[in-house]
C-alpha cells in the first residue's frame, strides 16, 4: 500500500477533521503515575494524535491535560487509544491516536473552537 492509500484509508476512517496542531500534552494511564510530556501533531472535536516513542495499546484509557498556547485555559479530560504507530517504520510518526471520551461541555466548545479556527487558517494558506 502506497503512503496515498494509507493516508486515504485513515481518512476515511475518521469522523472529523483534523487540525495540524502542535500543543504539549501532559498525560498518564494510572492515577499514581507521573505524567508523561509529549506533542500533539493534530487535534479534532473527536480525539488527537499524539507523538511518541513509547505509545500504550488499542483500547488503554489516558489521562490528558493540555493548556492553550497563551497559557489561558487548561483542558482536561479522560481519552482511549484507538490507534498505535509503533516506532521504527519510517513511513508513520510514531505515537498513539486518542480518541476523547470523557471532556466537560466547555472544554470540548474549546477544542472546537481551537480546531475551527485552525482549519480555517489551514485552508487560507
Amino acid at each position: 500500500m502506497s503512503d496515498a492509500e494509507a493516508a486515504d484509508s485513515g481518512d476515511e476512517r475518521r469522523r472529523h477533521p483534523r487540525a495540524p496542531l502542535q500543543l504539549l500534552i501532559q498525560y498518564r494511564f494510572d492515577t499514581f503515575e507521573e505524567f508523561l510530556a509529549e506533542y500533539s501533531t493534530d487535534l479534532s472535536v473527536g480525539g488527537m494524535f499524539i507523538k511518541t516513542n513509547e505509545p500504550r495499546e488499542e483500547g488503554a484509557f489516558v489521562y490528558l491535560q493540555f493548556a492553550l498556547k497563551d497559557g489561558s485555559r487548561l483542558i482536561e479530560g479522560l481519552g482511549r487509544v484507538v490507534r498505535v504507530n509503533l516506532p521504527g517504520d519510517p513511513a508513520v510518526v510514531a505515537g498513539m491516536g486518542v480518541e476523547f471520551v470523557n471532556f466537560d461541555a466547555d472544554s470540548m466548545a474549546l477544542i472546537e473552537e481551537i480546531v475551527a479556527r485552525r482549519l480555517a487558517q489551514h485552508r487560507a494558506g
